[in-house]
């Protein structure tokens, strides 16, 4: 890959704010277009519909500390990610 991605192409999260530097390939190498909480192993740790997925970070960010309006603003714009354009 020529360009390093600015976010994660599946959640939307700053890759620099992945402690992992970004999610890992079937082979163990790094994936810079998705980050370690969205791609392991070569395989995404989600399986689900994007609201599916929304609704699960939207809680997980609740979770962490972040208030439910920030955590509606931060996933809002998921369906656009390529991750998830064409479902």
């Amino acid at each position: 890959m020529n360009k390093k991605n600015k976010i994660c192409q599946s959640c939307g999260m700053p890759m620099k704010k992945d402690p992992q530097g970004g999610g890992t390939n079937a082979d163990g190498s790094k994936n810079e277009l998705y980050c370690s909480y969205c791609y392991e192993n070569g395989a995404f740790t989600f399986n689900g519909t994007v609201n599916e997925f929304q609704e699960f970070c939207r809680k997980m960010m609740i979770e962490s500390g972040h208030s439910k309006f920030l955590s509606w603003l931060f996933t809002r714009g998921m369906k656009r990610l390529p991750r998830w354009k064409n479902q």
